[in-house]
């Protein structure tokens, strides 16, 4: 009799144990997935910051390079425009002379 007392305590306490292992099993795995997700957020978060940095930088030497090229362009529009005064003010004068 007390043998199968034993026999069934301990049949009780592997099933305990068991159940034990099953439930921590279950936990560690749902921790590990809640541990996933958090880094996968963490890191989408990271590359969406560092697209935007790119994209702010990127908007900036657009800009910088824009305002350059248009002060570029400009200061090439005078010369232009100053030769081509020169060059009317001689051909005018050629004409008055010629026309004297």
């Amino acid at each position: 009799m007390e043998l199968i007392k034993k026999i069934k305590q301990a049949e009780s306490q592997a099933k305990e144990i068991i159940e034990k292992a099953k439930a921590d099993a279950v936990r560690i795995a749902e921790e590990a997935a809640a541990n996933r997700n958090s880094n996968l957020e963490e890191a989408q978060l990271q590359r969406r910051t560092a697209v935007a940095e790119a994209v702010d930088n990127a908007q900036a030497a657009g800009a910088s390079e824009a305002e350059s090229l248009i002060a570029g362009g400009q200061e090439k529009k005078q010369e232009l425009e100053s030769k081509a005064r020169q060059r009317m003010d001689a051909a005018v004068e050629k004409v008055v002379a010629a026309i004297k």
